[in-house]
């Protein structure tokens, strides 16, 4: 399912479900101090129903599973949803592909709602009464976000230099510690209760560094298929003359927690 905004990218067209192989193999990097972040807050525990949208291949779902919460995946390409039920056998997770917009789901289902990486894809205005509904009393939004620093981090900023070679209009660049933003439609509805950014290292080797990069939207899931073989062979040139076997990146990450009113 192709998106195209013109707030994202310049318009450029972005297909997730062009890129879910790659997403399911270099996408699960959270580390653990940000999964303590969620916990920290008493969310995904046992007898809590939590709905991921935007869940991808279940990252979330599948690392906080074990904490006894029951997990409600969606997601609007049906290639995310494919990978994220493979990824998931043995457990007990739902995983529907639908658009965020067009959930139905009963009043009062859920304790929380989680978006990670995904906000600002929805269409807000309609979203906010459905969310109001389907969450119980006190229920709760937490928007979850992880970037790479490229002003702290010199191989994230080479890669992300040949990311922008490919596709300049990438909106996601120049990334720089910062607090989520929630549009003001959410204000009448919902309360932010609480906000919080922090720093924190990935490792990665050359390989699992070129997958996660290429797992981004302005690569996997935009470019042809002649502009990725031509990345492809640039990118993995630079690690192989700049990068080391194995290193970390600098990233940060970024939690808001609204309150249904």
């Amino acid at each position: 399912m192709s998106i195209i905004r013109s707030d994202i990218d310049g318009g450029r067209a972005f297909d997730w479900g062009r890129v879910s192989a790659e997403y399911a193999k270099f996408r699960d990097i959270y580390p653990k101090e940000f999964y303590e972040k969620i916990l920290a807050r008493n969310l995904c525990q046992k007898r809590q129903n939590i709905l991921d949208i935007g869940t991808g291949t279940g990252v979330l779902p599948r690392n906080l599973y074990r904490y006894g919460a029951k997990w409600v995946g969606i997601d609007a390409s049906k290639a995310q949803i494919e990978q994220a039920r493979a990824l998931s056998k043995g457990m007990d997770i739902d995983y529907i592909a639908v658009c965020a917009e067009n959930i139905d789901f009963a009043p009062n289902s859920f304790d929380a709602i989680i978006a990670c990486q995904c906000f600002w894809y929805f269409r807000h205005d309609e979203l906010v009464p459905k969310f109001r509904r389907i969450l119980k009393e006190n229920g709760r939004i937490v928007v979850l976000y992880m970037a790479w620093l490229p002003f702290d981090d010199e191989l994230a900023a080479a890669s992300e230099v040949l990311v922008l070679k490919y596709n300049p209009k990438w909106s996601g660049a120049r990334e720089i510690l910062r607090p989520i933003e929630i549009p003001k439609c959410y204000e009448k509805d919902f309360k932010r209760i609480y906000s919080d950014e922090f720093k924190l290292k990935v490792h990665f080797s050359r390989q699992s560094w070129h997958g996660r990069v290429k797992a981004c939207r302005a690569i996997g899931a935009s470019l042809s298929q002649d502009e990725l073989e031509a990345w492809e062979i640039e990118h993995i040139a630079m690690l192989e003359n700049i990068a080391l076997s194995e290193f970390d990146i600098m990233h940060y990450a970024a939690i808001a927690e609204l309150q249904r009113l």
